[in-house]
């Protein structure tokens, strides 16, 4: 199927599935984007899809299909648990739609290849929605660590952990692609690639697994690089909130805290150590929520090429699946 014709400039945007961050978070961002529009929202539940119309503009739609026969949706959001991101980002690209799906974009490399040949195919754009790399402060501590502000990088680290999720948290559904590391620990692996490159090796992982529910509530993972830095990460839903990264190099370390989640009135705060000084670093708030939604509009309206981010998605999936396959498990 030929890729629709964007309105006047504007992508006209349907949102499958309402889930509460869609509510808190990406749909107000979207709401302050010009070239997107909300036209159609779609849920199982026909009064919750009625309750984000009526906030959000667009109509309400019974069940997802629906939504992807309309003429008047250019692209959809997939804002459904991981375990159905695949179906639905597919039938999606297979009807001639942009797709902008939540992170984790799938549960295993195979599903995020098949995703990305049907975007070639279809000449449409897939895009997962990783928000922190649209937020200034990591290229501001890049450039900074390519000035040589920490001499040469030796280590990095992240984590980003979070509370027990409620009992019934479809996080905690194995069915649905729950657990930990599709989650919150999607985030290191992307910041390390982020930071030190694509090519990482898995030196080992661990996964600590609920005994009740299957799924992992938290874990680590440690890679290195060619030239022998290390990426040492850490995850979980079961412990408190934290959300960090840093790089260690020969001469110095930077930090930085409110990494993955920083809310849009944040002044991010990045910690410059040296042997002699400790400097902390402000930063102008930025709103990644807006910038992420931003991008995605360029993508798609500008025809951006597809073809090496396409590979990065693919490229995170299998390592996020080696952590899994190749992790010793824990059952707590």
């Amino acid at each position: 199927m030929s890729e629709p014709e964007p309105a006047s400039g504007i992508l006209r945007l349907g949102v499958l599935g309402c889930a509460d961050f869609a509510w808190r978070k990406m749909l107000p961002a979207i709401a302050t984007v010009p070239e997107l529009r909300i036209t159609a929202l779609a849920s199982r539940d026909s009064a919750k899809a009625a309750r984000f119309a009526d906030r959000f503009g667009g109509e309400p739609v019974t069940g997802y299909e629906a939504l992807l026969e309309r003429e008047d949706v250019d692209a959809v959001y997939v804002v459904l648990p991981t375990g159905l991101h695949h179906r639905w980002a597919l039938r999606a690209l297979d009807a001639g739609k942009h797709v902008l799906a939540e992170k984790s974009l799938t549960t295993g490399a195979d599903e995020a290849a098949e995703l990305v040949a049907a975007a070639r195919d279809h000449g449409l754009w897939l895009m997962e929605n990783f928000l922190f790399l649209h937020h200034s402060q990591h290229p501001a501590v890049r450039e900074r660590i390519d000035a040589g502000a920490i001499g040469a990088p030796r280590v990095f680290s992240a984590a980003f952990g979070v509370p027990p999720r409620p009992a019934g948290d479809i996080r905690n559904s194995p069915e649905l692609g729950g657990g930990a590391l599709l989650d919150v620990g999607a985030y290191t692996v992307r910041a390390a690639t982020y930071f030190l490159g694509p090519d990482l090796t898995l030196a080992g992982s661990q996964l600590r697994i609920d005994g009740r529910t299957g799924v992992d509530v938290g874990g680590s993972a440690l890679f290195h690089t060619p030239a022998g830095v290390s990426a040492e990460l850490s995850f979980g839903f079961d412990s408190s909130y934290r959300t960090t990264y840093a790089l260690w190099g020969s001469e110095g370390r930077i930090s930085v805290d409110r990494a993955f989640t920083p809310p849009a009135d944040l002044l991010p705060s990045v910690r410059w150590e040296r042997q002699d000084s400790v400097q902390d670093l402000v930063l102008p708030a930025d709103d990644q929520y807006a910038n992420g939604a931003r991008a995605f509009a360029h993508r798609v309206l500008t025809g951006a090429p597809f073809d090496a981010y396409g590979e990065s998605l693919v490229h995170q999936a299998a390592l996020l699946e080696q952590i899994r396959d190749r992790a010793h498990h824990v059952t707590v």
